[in-house]
């Protein structure tokens, strides 16, 4: 594949993962220690098929990850850096390990079956087993698969530039005042490749405090490389905990309100203070961020206040539909609630420079402080070698499908981010008053390859 190859890496430590993770397993422990849960995984680029190579090499990673433990070094840096992370978290990590032969069910589906390695098709997942025990399959899972369709079936493409090529994508960032964190783990084109972004960031981030550039480079939601090139690890909560809340309830009217309280309720106040607005889509989500907060105590019970969730909140993520829409939106809502303190919205939704500049513009003028996590566009960005277009990343996800044997689901804020059981979603849009919303953009399928 060209200059600059490094020997294929997988995944080889636990931390290799978003840190959303980390801290729901966290929260999952306290609270949910017993739920049973289900995975599954969709590729929604599926004219972009593996190989039955890429299908053995991914195996092959799967009995690896059952070796992997948290080590010392690294528990004693989450201790000094993650300090939210309690006493009895770090402890259970000290002797927890992924078990994929019990979780894991994979196989291969050819288009033609000649028992070539170079027969191509899909692969497909079904991860099954304690909440507690499953949770961080879902980042090395989509990281190894993006890796396997590039090392089997795109091969026409090298490493040349990608340092450089982030160094300028940082630049740019922080010349133009963008505050902004390395989100690519999900999709990257392999270890190396985000490896040597995150060298490129870092540089960038030090050219920057040179030249007294504006922007910020907060950090990488990835937990290795934050450990690995001392800087923040970012991130707070992801759509699973809401998903999988309100599946073993089945209160969907109260679901939002009670994955807010229970996330207080481990964690506290004004600790990974952004919330998660597009589950079942923002207008039902905002309807819960204003009422009074209840916290969960020992005794079973709940501790209530007159501070509502929004007022106790830094901030909003924005992870689907229309940006522009969702900034009026918010703004309308924290000015109903006499909210006037500047609030943070994090934008997280297939980001490239020029989006993160329009964001930011709407973002300020309405009063708020956007920050950006850019994933994709970081670490899966490459041209083909022998026809100088696009190499097209995956777009592939894993998504809690039950929880407790009741199916899981998720509205989002345009219908290219809906998933689950057809007649559940169906059912909760009703229960919600959710209403659907067309947007040029909100095609999955097409995200990242329409700009090929």
């Amino acid at each position: 594949m060209g200059q600059d190859m490094s020997p294929p890496q997988g995944v080889t430590s636990l931390l290799d993962t978003d840190l959303y993770k980390l801290t729901m397993q966290c929260a999952v422990l306290k609270y949910f220690p017993d739920v049973y849960v289900a995975y599954g995984y969709t590729n929604r680029t599926p004219q972009m098929k593996l190989h039955r190579g890429a299908y053995k090499w991914l195996l092959e990673q799967m009995d690896k990850l059952a070796v992997i433990r948290v080590t010392a070094e690294e528990r004693e840096w989450l201790r000094q850096k993650c300090p939210y992370l309690n006493d009895e978290y770090l402890a259970f990590l000290e002797t927890f390990h992924l078990r994929p032969s019990e979780h894991i069910k994979i196989k291969f589906i050819p288009e033609e079956d000649t028992g070539s390695d170079d027969d191509a098709g899909d692969v497909e997942y079904m991860v099954e087993g304690l909440w507690l025990d499953t949770i961080l399959y879902e980042i090395p899972l989509l990281a190894l698969t993006s890796q396997a369709y590039f090392m089997f079936t795109d091969k026409d493409w090298d490493y040349e530039n990608q340092e450089d090529k982030a160094y300028r994508k940082g630049c740019t960032l922080l010349r133009n005042g963008c505050v902004f964190s390395e989100f690519g783990s999900r999709r990257r084109r392999d270890y190396h490749t985000q490896d040597l972004v995150m060298k490129g960031l870092c540089r960038a981030a030090e050219e920057g405090k040179k030249q007294g550039w504006p922007g910020v480079l907060a950090g990488t939601s990835n937990v290795h490389f934050a450990m690995k090139y001392n800087t923040s690890a970012v991130g707070t909560v992801a759509h699973e905990w809401y998903m999988t809340i309100a599946a073993i309830t089945d209160d969907y009217q109260n679901a939002n309100e009670l994955a807010l309280s229970y996330w207080l309720g481990c964690f506290g106040e004004g600790v990974l203070g952004i919330a998660l607005t597009d589950t079942f889509g923002t207008p039902a989500f905002l309807r819960a961020f204003s009422k009074p907060i209840s916290v969960p105590n020992q005794k079973g019970g709940t501790n209530p206040s007159t501070t509502t969730y929004a007022q106790s909140y830094t901030g909003v993520r924005q992870d689907s539909g229309d940006p522009a829409f969702f900034i009026k939106m918010v703004r309308d809502f924290y000015d109903s609630q006499g909210i006037t303190e500047t609030k943070t919205v994090v934008f997280s939704d297939s980001l490239d420079i020029e989006h993160c500049l329009e964001y930011k513009t709407i973002a300020e003028e309405a009063g708020f402080k956007p920050t950006f996590g850019v994933g994709t566009f970081f670490t899966n960005d490459f041209i083909n070698r022998s026809t100088g277009l696009k190499s097209k990343p995956l777009n592939i996800v894993i998504k809690i499908a039950s929880a407790n044997g009741s199916p899981a689901v998720k509205l989002s804020d345009n219908l290219g981010k809906n998933m689950g059981d057809s007649e559940k979603v169906q059912e909760v849009k009703k229960k919600l008053g959710y209403i659907e919303h067309e947007w040029e953009e909100g095609d999955e399928s097409r995200r990242w390859t329409k700009k090929a």
